[in-house]
């Protein structure tokens, strides 16, 4: 078939490879350049883990992830994911799971990363099959494969004003035809399709070069109430801190300037005994959408269209298993699960606009 893909970020990019490698003929559209250094998907690295405590299918998809960037990096013929392990510490990070890995008691936790201020009576479990994804890398190697196939066509630096049902339309005037259309612009999305349930959120994030800090695991929760979370310098790439605190409901995407920088350095100076906000060389502020449930949302529209219209935050870490997903429902087979629950069982739309 001919498929349509609307963004080239992390989730658009990997459904083109899927849809490829399916022997679909693709087309890649991008408002941007391919990769987007503006993309939300576009960043220095991003943690991988698969505990999701209290969900335990969500943290067997994470296993699957694990599995599937693994492939990935074999198809793509390059490395980007540091299979460095992951650090949760929380409440119930103690209980069954079927995640590998290691429970640590409080002393146990303080003893091994002494690094840290854990709240009191503290537990944690570190994981063996998790790390750092090195996003970045992941685009570049997406866009140099693509560019390779011969029924793929980029389409970078072209706007889309509106999607149809099979044609999606670009600013200039052209209009693009196909069997399938898939939208997964982030959180550009809702602005070319029409979801009313989708809320944008941003967040703040610091990078950091502090001068030495020793090899750990990424840490996707340090077991705060301010949610506060860190992806460790790997490859190359800075320290980067963060917290659920540092993310806000906003109106629209737009340019602001980070206003979170202070309270996370405050935050992580109560967090990082050894922390100077000298460490600070830079922050970002990022977007991303959320469904009514706060999780990721596809709606499918008349005419073969699918549009993620939330990412729920966490597509990154699962965009092998959404493009893997969504190119096989454009072959009519829903069975393939995407690990994100609210994709797993999208909601009915009506026409885009």
């Amino acid at each position: 078939m001919d498929v349509v893909v609307v963004g080239g970020g992390v989730v658009g990019a990997l459904t083109a490879l899927e849809c490829a490698r399916a022997g679909h003929r693709v087309t890649l559209v991008e408002r941007g350049p391919l990769p987007n250094p503006a993309a939300s998907s576009h960043d220095q690295h991003r943690n991988l883990r698969a505990l999701h405590p209290g969900d335990p299918s969500t943290s067997l998809a994470g296993l699957r992830a694990h599995e599937a960037w693994l492939r990935l990096e074999s198809v793509l013929g390059k490395r980007f994911y540091h299979v460095v392990g992951a650090l949760s510490v929380g409440p119930r990070v103690s209980e069954a799971t079927a995640v590998p890995g290691e429970r640590l008691d409080s002393a146990e936790l303080r003893r091994r990363f002494p690094q840290f201020v854990f709240p009191d009576g503290s537990t944690g479990f570190l994981e063996r099959d998790a790390g750092v994804l090195l996003a970045d890398k992941v685009l570049d190697a997406v866009v140099a494969w693509l560019l390779a196939q011969p029924d793929v066509d980029l389409l970078p630096h072209n706007e889309v004003v509106a999607v149809e049902p099979g044609a999606v339309r670009l600013a200039g005037g052209r209009v693009l035809h196909g069997d399938r259309i898939v939208v997964a612009a982030g959180p550009w999305t809702r602005s070319v399709v029409k979801d009313d349930q989708v809320t944008v959120r941003r967040q703040t994030m610091l990078y950091c070069s502090p001068p030495a800090w020793p090899a750990l695991p990424a840490i996707p929760s340090l077991g705060t109430d301010s949610g506060a979370w860190l992806v460790p310098p790997v490859g190359g790439t800075q320290l980067k801190l963060s917290a659920d605190s540092a993310c806000r409901p906003v109106s629209e995407v737009d340019g602001t300037t980070p206003t979170r920088t202070d309270a996370l350095v405050g935050l992580f100076r109560e967090l990082v005994p050894a922390f100077e906000p000298g460490w600070v060389v830079g922050a970002r502020d990022c977007h991303y959408t959320i469904g009514p449930d706060g999780g990721a949302r596809l709606v499918e529209f008349a005419g073969g269209v699918l549009a993620l219209t939330a990412c729920g935050g966490g597509s990154f870490k699962f965009a092998p298993l959404i493009g893997r997903a969504l190119t096989a429902r454009i072959g009519g087979d829903r069975s393939e699960p995407t690990g994100l629950t609210a994709m797993d069982h999208p909601v009915p739309g009506g026409d885009p606009c």
